[in-house]
């Protein structure tokens, strides 16, 4: 690697509170490499939109990868046609008109559900007591996942962020990531074999064309739970933290429900729950004035990228009526763009709108303050809420 432009920051900087640490290198080295990263981190959204649209010069196919690392070669892990044949059987079902039809009410009636079982106490923790099982119940249905319990679910997607947040801090997989995908692994191959209806594994895994085997369908569907249940239960707590943080914000969207889907993508660009993401130089490349080698691990902050000033005026502003916030870089860009983003965007909008309109005065707890942590994956701890009963 060379050696300029470089920046001395460590990876507590990152997971504690990012966003000054990053507009600073965006303003001095938009591409720099950051040596406690083991690699190049590109801040600026022209870079970053660059090294995600070129799977020629910027692949995820490399054995440090850290999410391949953990389960192995799967959809996020493989570019080309080895990508395609590995997404397509997934993707498919995930398409807007068909996510509409397939998931609209199961997820109301469990965001009902929850919300509703929460209203009596006027006070709960949202990201745990919300968020979280509403994005494990939603993954469990499409899977097909019968028979699991949500903590088991939990408890696996919990052992592969400990593992991939170790790994790109620069350590190891604990061990307890081996033991869950082996539970995994069993939970997969049931479904399968049940083949029951409307279940996202039993069609994948009979998908001819495709020809998945059982272990690449493993694989992928712990890849659907870093996205259908993390980043998700990042994505709706982040929201709620954003809109109950912002009292005036807060308010036009009371006045004017419409302005809910742009607060959502307003959330997203702020603080996107999956906030860096890694890919490998295939051949010497100059970005800004970064000259990157072949076999460089160059790791795009998405984070940085949505808060560029160039791009977003007023960068750090949680503005509800931003008219181009829909820009941000939350889902990636490229080809692989998170096919789960309807979704996602349709749980966070129905948990808020339960909250909004079954919790009247709801708001943060002031004796517990909360923020979002996280090197890879960005959220609150907990987020602690009351309402007026």
């Amino acid at each position: 690697m060379t050696t300029e432009p470089t920046a001395d920051l460590t990876a507590a900087d990152l997971a504690d509170d990012p966003h000054p640490h990053l507009a600073q290198l965006r303003e001095r080295a938009p591409a720099a490499l950051v040596p406690a990263l083991g690699g190049w981190l590109v801040t600026s959204r022209d870079l970053a939109l660059r090294v995600l649209r070129d799977a020629d010069a910027f692949t995820v196919d490399d054995p440090r990868f850290s999410t391949a690392q953990v389960v192995g070669p799967s959809m996020l892990s493989l570019d080309g046609p080895a990508h395609t044949r590995h997404r397509d059987p997934f993707a498919r079902p995930f398409r807007p008109a068909r996510t509409r039809e397939r998931f609209t009410a199961f997820v109301e009636a469990e965001a009902a559900r929850l919300v509703d079982g929460l209203a009596p106490a006027g006070r709960a923790e949202l990201r745990g007591e919300l968020a979280g099982p509403l994005a494990v119940a939603v993954v469990a249905e499409a899977l097909g996942l019968e028979g699991v319990d949500a903590a088991t679910v939990r408890s696996w997607y919990g052992a592969f962020v400990e593992a991939v947040s170790a790994i790109t801090a620069g350590g190891a997989a604990p061990a307890a990531a081996a033991g869950a995908y082996r539970s995994l692994t069993a939970a997969v191959e049931e479904a399968i074999a049940a083949s029951r209806p409307g279940s996202l594994l039993a069609e994948a895994a009979g998908d001819a064309a495709a020809g998945l085997t059982t272990a690449e369908v493993v694989a992928d569907s712990a890849i659907l739970m870093f996205g259908g249940i993390d980043t998700t239960e990042g994505m709706i707590a982040n929201a709620a933290l954003h809109l109950l943080g912002h009292p005036d914000q807060l308010r036009l969207v009371l006045d004017d429900r419409d302005l809910l889907p742009a607060a959502i993508e307003e959330s997203l660009r702020l603080e996107p729950s999956a906030s860096v993401v890694d890919r490998y130089a295939t051949r010497d490349v100059v970005l800004g004035e970064a000259r990157i080698r072949a076999g460089d691990l160059v790791r795009v902050s998405i984070a940085g990228a949505n808060r560029d000033p160039a791009v977003f005026p007023g960068p750090d502003r949680f503005d509800v009526r931003r008219h181009n916030a829909a820009e941000h870089l939350a889902f990636a860009h490229g080809p692989h763009f998170c096919f789960g983003s309807h979704l996602a965007r349709l749980e966070t909008r129905t948990a808020l709108t339960a909250l909004l309109d079954r919790l009247p005065g709801l708001r943060l707890d002031p004796g517990r303050p909360a923020r979002p942590h996280g090197l890879v994956f960005r959220k609150p701890p907990r987020l602690d809420v009351r309402w007026d009963r």
